[in-house]
């Protein structure tokens, strides 16, 4: 498995496959041939469903300014590797063709070059590939799961950690501060402030979920606006790992190295789903972003409640499985409605997840890795409309009753 670098990418919202990769792509892609008189992209699937709400065409647009560039929208045909699939061509001022380049993003910001001569591997930093795996050498050796993420990474990691976590520190305090209409012409007004400031008006149990629910919140509705933010796994679902990291920091009053070990736990739950089945929302579903963002969060919570490992695989696999089947259905293709609600929610059941599992003992009949591949197989059989094409499900409602 490749580093957890490659997991906790810091960029701008509101997507890390829509948004992210695209302007990855074209920055590649104008470095090659950055003398050209004309560039034509074309988006393919998803990429072209919901590339619109995602903001696709405007970060296309700024990586090739001042340079002319024509954006074709094919949502109808996919590129035969993934959905979200991307042309690029380059053309001299004569209007012959240059250079035609096919890649995709594949989630989380990472790209595809299935064509390159010389396809760039990503350096391999991990032996083991499954939880059990990891959860056998944890019994011969001893070791915790962020113990194992380190000698696989080695101590320079967490200095890329606590850079991820300033990072996301900052996207949920700037989002708490933040009031207003999120951009998209949906009309959904931000409330992280608001639920923070009410907080203190309930009891126990309502203040502490909506604490949670005020963290998550933010840092959804900055990724809405196009802030800066940590994929955790990717852009859509990033707010629930920063909500629950930063509630028990402050309820269990952690120090910093233990949030960091917290993030180097949630980063190998992370890479075991990326690795083994798929955190595309264009692939697999929202349960591959979401689910997979509880099932981290989960297991950095258990972690940080002095939960063993078995305890730790046992949150993460119900933050997992308690997500099947949820489909990604943006209305308009924006990251608002139903994705800023579900990063709210997924965080408090990831706490969920991680009580019941410390209350069970570690003890169950599934586990991660059997519900990884269930959920890999499970988002194979959605339809494409319920992948991120906007196209059925939630986004399908709200266009029907706005038609009447």
């Amino acid at each position: 498995m490749e580093s957890i670098r490659e997991l906790y990418r810091i960029g701008t919202g509101p997507s890390s496959s829509h948004t992210m990769a695209p302007g990855k792509a074209a920055e590649q892609f104008l470095q090659r041939f950055p003398d050209a008189a004309a560039y034509r992209v074309t988006l393919f699937g998803s990429l072209a469903a919901t590339g619109r709400g995602h903001l696709t065409d405007k970060v296309l647009i700024e990586v090739f300014a001042p340079h002319a560039i024509e954006i074709v929208w094919v949502p109808e045909k996919q590129l035969p590797r993934h959905p979200n699939g991307m042309r690029f061509e380059a053309f001299s001022a004569e209007g012959h063709l240059l250079e035609c380049w096919d890649v995709y993003s594949i989630g989380g910001g990472a790209l595809l070059d299935p064509a390159a001569a010389q396809p760039e591997i990503a350096e391999q930093f991990y032996d083991l590939h499954s939880m059990e795996e990891i959860l056998q050498r944890s019994i011969q050796t001893g070791e915790s799961c962020w113990e194992y993420v380190l000698s696989c990474e080695g101590e320079g990691l967490l200095d890329f950690l606590d850079g991820v976590w300033d990072v996301m520190a900052a996207s949920i305090e700037s989002g708490l501060k933040q009031v207003g209409v999120l951009p998209g012409g949906l009309g959904v007004a931000r409330k992280a402030r608001a639920f923070h400031r009410k907080a203190a008006l309930y009891g126990p149990h309502i203040k502490h979920h909506a604490q949670v629910w005020a963290y998550a919140l933010a840092v959804s509705e900055e990724n809405a606006a196009g802030g800066k933010i940590v994929t955790a796994p990717t852009c859509g679902a990033g707010g629930v790992l920063p909500a629950v990291l930063r509630y028990l920091d402050e309820t269990l009053e952690c120090g910093r190295e233990e949030v960091l070990r917290a993030l180097a736990t949630a980063g190998l739950v992370g890479n075991l789903v990326k690795y083994n089945a798929s955190i595309s929302g264009a692939e697999v579903g929202c349960q591959g972003e979401i689910g997979t963002a509880c099932a981290m969060a989960a297991a950095a919570a258990a972690q940080l409640h002095g939960g063993t490992v078995r305890q730790i695989e046992y949150a993460a696999e119900m933050g997992l499985e308690h997500h099947l089947g949820l489909t990604c259905d943006p209305v308009n293709g924006l990251v608002q409605i139903p994705c800023i609600e579900r990063n709210a929610h997924a965080a408090t059941r990831a706490l969920s997840c991680c009580h019941f599992a410390l209350l069970a003992g570690g003890e169950h009949k599934i586990t991660f890795d059997e519900i990884t591949m269930v959920m890999k197989k499970t988002g194979q059989a959605l339809p494409p409309l319920y992948r991120e094409t906007a196209e059925g499900g939630i986004a399908e409602a709200f266009r029907q009753r706005n038609k009447l």
